[in-house]
Parts: structure tokens; C-alpha cells; sequence
């Protein structure tokens, strides 16, 4: 408690030496995963605005300067948002209100996924979320969820501040990830817990700076430190930064560290700060932590487009700080306006093994035994640590007669190879025999009179190749006759887009070419570093770029060769490219790669390239060169060369020729 007091009164100065000096007033949340259907409209008005997010929840005030600009290309969608944000222009109101019942079919211990811990087979769940707001800088919310099992206050907190710098108490969600359905380090997979978060939501600088710092006590586990195990409550604190130097890219790291809750941890200021710095060496001993980093990119073509990733990791690797060990990583595109009234999105996430489970917090990063992070940990043997692959399709439409209907798929594969002792991290032969988890959902929503009324069919198999099932029907609060999410056809324009919209000079383009290559393979020290001979194989790429000046462009770029007979996949997550006066460009780019061995070797890599523009028209010769950095693969296999080092690395160098056709 002396911590979070000390969090709070920091915080508290910070709150009060910058309240003086911004201009913009304490902001409201949207509530997260309670009200999809309004959420996910939400978050095609931010695309269309260029406004690249990397965290949730969304405060009020963010969305509200986002709408002129996506009003310029979607006058539908933001009619509709505005109205529904016409409810936080009060000084109190209720702004949320949803009541659903089901009829289920499941075994016990099947959640949701990101519904805050709800069980599938809860027959009902109760939300309601609302706000007083007696001056500008001071707002008080209350709210709660209620399902089957378990009632918690989410969303009652009290918000003190400004844009610059707003202090949350209370049950704040956290989502420190640009993915929408596939969180790593944090999500809203469990119930919410207390927290102290301090952040910010106008960006600062010309950099666009942005924070987040918060501090929580999790739900009563098993510690087992110094050879003495208790059951108490650990604290978790959590980070992040981002940039947004350029409009529409943003790039960011998080921070995450369980640590104290008894048997003599330590659990002083002091020792948090140092372990938040210094995550090598006695942290990784003391504590449970992860980081990642991450980056979304828009393309504001005609069609426009969000492209994200995440790289995350449990501890460091090979004893650098900023190589993360055991990785997980993340990737998705967003396409918020197909043909006029559908959106699309597909993300895939993998993540290795060792991932949320822990040798001292004996139920990992988990609280009440549901997994902080990726729904798609959830689905397999308790406080087993296996890894595993995850993929989500969703596709919206707004249909002719009024509403919104969307339709998800979801799939996960856990491996096949790993099985081990959480508290040595030995592997041992013949992982549990999971089958593919998959889900299916169609959910419809539309306003009725004050109201918005729907149903959803959710359905799917589960690990152990059990179906299950959920029918439901919900009635949620829709606003006063002014505000309800309601618009007939008559209100859109019938333009396509109604103003000229700014492309800045955005274009999609694929590759094709050959690669030399070269591997070096550390598999232990003490065994000798094996170099391959220089090898050649295919080359394919699919990226897209924009003009951020009148010489310089961004971009982000997957990439497909094949080195020394594997595959290798590399998402070039910053991808850079200057244009001299000639048909001369040259480019530096950096990014994460994946290289198909035994088990996957994941790192991050770096190059950079030159091109001859327009050789013919709309086509280019490149030739890059990339270097990928420690990639590494953990010795789960029973083959696997044992030794003082659990990883094997891998440097891996490729030059590439190619061509590009631009379109």
C-alpha cells in the first residue's frame, strides 16, 4: 500500500504543476468490449482520420478532434459516431446501459474471448456505465459488469487533470497493444482489476509524444520465492511510449513487471525503478516481465488502410537489453471502407513457449486463472506453456435496410512439440494432444425507438475438440430522440467521397527477384559456429508506402525468401526511402524477422537499399541488403543440443535483386 500511495501522490503533483498549462479538459473513456458494435465504428472513424492508436481505451476527446477529417470521406460513419458522443456533452449521464441473455451450451471454464472474463455458458450479463462532471479538470464514473459467477465495478474510477497529464483511479481497463482482438502483454481477456494510471491523450511535442504509466494489484496467486510459497496479491506495473513524429505512423514500447506480493520479495520504489531500466541480469530473477514494441502505419489511399504490428517478449536475449527472449509477434491490416459498406480485418499472432506462466508467480501473468494477455492463451491446460498461433477474420457490413451486421472467425493451434516443468523450464518429450480451437460469430445490431437492439450466434470447438455454443439477445441504452445511433440512407451523400481527400501520394506495390544468402549458427558456447556457404533463393514481397514529404516516403513491407533451403519471413516495420532529383532512391528500413528451422527463430533486423525508379512505367530495380540479428529458437526438443544456453541464434545476411511494380 505505501507504493500505491506514493504512485498516487506522484502522480497527484504531476497532475497539479501541468493543470495550469493545458487548455484541454478530463476526458471519458468509451467502454471496451461492452458495446462492439459501436466500438468497431469507432475505430474505422480513427483510420479514415489518419490517427494511428497503439493503446485503448479510447477517451471521448480523442475520437471528438478525429471526426472533421474522417468526416471528409465517410459522412455516414461520423454522423453516426457523433451522435453516439452527444451523451458525454453533459455534465452527467448515463452512457452505457446493455442487458443480454443466452441460451449456452459449453463444459465449465470456456470464456469469452476479451469479455472480461466471461464464461460462455453465463446465461446473462448485466453492464452500465455513467459520469459526473462538476468542472473540467474532475470527472467521477461509475460502472460495473456483471455476469455469472463474478460482479466487477469496470469503469469506476475518479479522473483528475487534463490532456497533458490525467490521473485515473479506480477499475480501468488497459490495452497496450494496436491490435483490436489479439492483445499480448494486457487485454481485457480477465476482469478488471484496481489500478493508479497516469497518461496522457493530446500528443506533446512535434514528435507527438504520448505516455501511459499504471499501477495494479492483481488477483490472490501462489509465489514461490527463496524456496517459500504463499498466496498473495503481486503488483503489476505497466508502460508505455510512442511517437507520432509523421501523420498516420506511429511507433511505441511497453513495459510490463509482476513483482512483490510476499515471501520476502522485494517490492520498495527503488526497486522497481531498476528493474524497469535494467531488465537483464537480478530482474529477471526477482520478477515476471515482458516489453514489446509496436507500430501502426495508415495508408490513406481510396482504400484506405491500417497496417500494425507487435514484437514482444518474456526477459531479454543473449544479455542485450533490447533483444526480447522467448518472442511473441503480432500482425494485422484494417480496411475500414471496402465498396462503401463493408470493412475488413484480419490479424495472426504467434507466440512462443514460456509465455504467461512464471517459475515464482505460479499462475503467471493471470488473474482469477485467466490469462492478462491473448484470448488464445487461455485455450489450453492451465499454467501450461505452450506456445501457440492465433488468427482472427472479421468483416462488417452496413446493409441497405438500416443496422450493422459482422461476422468473425477465429482460430488457434497450439504446438505440438512442447511440454515442461513451469518451475525448472526443462522440456520433457509429448506435449498434451490439443486439437484447433476455432469460433464463429454473427452478430446484428440496429437502433429501435431510445434503444439498440441485436442478437449474436457464437459457436466453435475447443482444445480438447469439445463444441460449445451461445445464443444471445441484448437491448442496450441508445441515447435520447438527439443522440441514438439512427440514420436513414437519405443523410449520405451520393458521392463516393463527398470533398477531394488528400492521398499523399500513396501506392501499393509487389516484388519479385532472386537472394544470396548466408547463415551463421550459434548453437552453444563451447560448440563451434557454423557458417554456411553462400546460397540463392526466391525472393516475393507485397508492401505499401506514402509521401510524408516532398522527397521522402514511409512505408511497411512483408517479405517471403527462402535461405539455406527454410523459409524467412520478414515484416518490415519501418521502411524509409528517400527520392533524389534522378530516378535514384535509396532506403533504410527495420523490422522482425522469422526464420522456419526446427522450432521458429524470431529476432528483429535492419538494412538498407537503393532503386532505380521507373525503369519502365509503375516498375523499379532494387537491390537491398539485410542483416538479421541473434535470431533465436529455445531447445524444446528432445534433440535439441543441451548446454549452458536454453537458445540457439542464428545471424543471418541477404542481398537482394528485385523488381517492384508500383500501383
Amino acid at each position: 500500500m505505501r507504493l500505491l500511495r506514493d504512485a498516487i501522490a506522484i502522480a497527484g503533483l504531476c497532475v497539479a504543476a501541468a493543470s495550469g498549462s493545458f487548455a484541454g479538459a478530463v476526458s471519458a473513456y468509451l467502454p471496451m468490449n461492452l458495446e462492439p458494435e459501436i466500438e468497431r465504428q469507432i475505430e474505422r472513424v480513427l483510420i479514415l482520420a489518419d490517427e494511428p492508436i497503439l493503446k485503448r481505451p479510447f477517451s471521448v476527446e480523442l475520437v471528438r478532434l478525429a471526426l472533421p477529417q474522417a468526416c471528409e470521406i465517410d459522412k455516414l460513419l461520423c454522423a453516426k459516431v457523433e451522435r453516439y458522443l452527444e451523451r458525454y456533452s453533459r455534465d452527467y449521464a448515463v452512457t452505457h446501459a446493455s442487458v443480454t441473455g443466452a441460451i449456452t451450451h459449453d463444459k465449465d471454464g470456456l470464456v469469452v474471448p476479451n469479455e472480461h472474463g466471461m464464461p460462455v455458458n453465463g446465461r446473462y450479463e448485466l453492464s452500465l456505465v455513467a459520469f459526473a462532471q462538476p468542472t473540467d479538470y474532475f470527472l467521477v464514473s461509475a460502472g460495473g459488469v456483471s455476469y455469472k459467477g463474478r460482479t466487477t465495478p469496470t469503469g469506476s474510477m475518479l479522473s483528475l487533470g487534463g490532456s497533458w497529464a490525467q490521473l485515473d483511479i479506480g477499475y480501468r481497463d488497459h490495452w497496450l497493444s494496436p491490435m483490436t482482438d489479439s492483445s499480448t502483454l494486457i487485454s481485457t481477456e480477465s476482469p478488471t482489476l484496481p489500478s493508479v494510471t497516469l497518461s496522457n491523450y493530446e500528443p506533446l511535442t512535434r514528435l507527438g509524444f504520448q505516455y501511459e504509466f499504471f499501477l495494479e494489484r492483481m488477483a490472490p496467486q501462489p509465489i514461490l520465492y527463496n524456496g517459500v510459497e504463499v498466496t498473495a496479491k503481486p503488483r503489476l506495473f505497466g508502460a508505455q511510449f510512442s511517437i507520432e513524429p509523421i501523420p498516420g505512423w506511429s511507433l511505441g514500447v511497453n513495459r510490463l513487471l509482476e513483482y512483490g506480493g510476499g515471501a520476502g520479495q522485494p517490492t520498495s520504489g527503488r526497486f522497481l525503478l531498476r528493474d524497469f531500466f535494467r531488465p537483464s541480469g537480478l530482474s529477471q530473477t526477482q520478477g515476471n516481465q515482458q516489453a514489446s514494441y509496436v507500430t501502426r502505419f495508415i495508408l490513406p489511399s481510396k482504400t484506405p488502410a491500417a497496417v500494425y504490428f507487435q514484437y514482444g517478449g518474456e526477459d531479454n536475449s543473449n544479455g542485450g537489453s533490447y533483444l526480447l527472449g522467448s518472442p511473441a509477434i503480432s500482425a494485422g491490416i484494417d480496411l475500414p471502407r471496402v465498396l462503401r459498406y463493408f470493412d475488413f480485418t484480419y490479424e495472426i499472432s504467434e507466440w512462443s513457449n514460456i509465455w504467461y506462466v512464471h517459475n515464482i508467480f505460479l499462475n503467471g501473468t493471470s488473474n482469477y486463472r485467466i490469462v492478462e494477455g491473448n484470448w488464445g492463451a487461455q485455450e489450453r491446460n492451465f499454467n501450461d506453456g505452450v506456445g501457440a498461433r492465433s488468427q482472427m477474420l472479421r468483416v462488417g457490413w452496413m446493409p441497405p435496410f438500416g443496422g450493422y451486421l459482422e461476422e468473425r472467425v477465429r482460430t488457434l493451434a497450439n504446438q505440438a512439440y512442447y511440454g515442461g516443468d513451469l518451475r525448472t523450464f526443462v522440456p520433457t518429450p509429448g506435449a498434451f494432444p490439443y486439437h484447433h480451437y476455432y469460433d464463429f460469430s454473427i452478430r446484428y445490431s440496429r437502433p429501435w425507438k431510445d434503444l439498440t437492439i441485436g442478437g449474436e450466434a457464437f459457436g466453435g470447438r475447443d482444445v480438447d475438440g469439445k463444441s460449445f455454443s451461445r445464443l444471445s439477445a441484448f437491448v442496450r441504452y441508445g441515447g435520447d430522440s438527439k443522440t441514438r445511433d439512427e440514420i436513414s440512407s437519405s443523410d449520405d451523400s451520393d458521392e463516393d467521397e463527398p470533398h477531394p481527400v488528400d492521398h499523399h501520394g500513396a501506392e501499393v506495390f509487389v516484388d519479385a527477384g532472386v537472394n544470396a544468402n548466408k547463415v551463421r549458427t550459434d548453437l552453444n558456447p563451447g560448440i563451434p559456429i557454423e557458417i554456411s556457404q553462400v546460397k540463392f533463393g526466391p525472393h516475393f514481397g507485397l508492401g505499401a508506402r506514402r509521401a510524408v514529404s516532398e522527397r521522402n516516403d514511409l512505408g511497411v513491407r512483408g517479405e517471403f525468401d527462402q535461405v539455406d533451403g527454410r523459409s524467412l519471413v520478414g515484416l518490415r516495420i519501418v521502411d524509409y526511402r528517400h527520392r533524389f532529383d534522378g530516378p535514384l532512391a535509396m532506403g533504410l528500413f527495420a523490422g522482425i524477422a522469422r526464420y522456419n528451422v526446427q522450432t521458429p527463430a524470431t529476432s528483429l533486423f535492419a538494412g538498407a537499399g537503393a532503386a532505380w525508379r521507373d525503369v519502365l512505367p509503375y516498375w523499379d530495380v532494387n537491390l537491398d541488403f539485410r542483416y538479421g540479428q541473434n535470431l533465436a529458437r529455445d531447445h524444446v526438443l528432445a534433440s535439441d543440443v543441451q548446454g549452458p544456453r536454453p537458445e540457439t541464434f542464428y545471424k543471418i545476411e541477404i542481398g537482394t535483386l528485385y523488381v517492384s511494380r508500383r500501383f
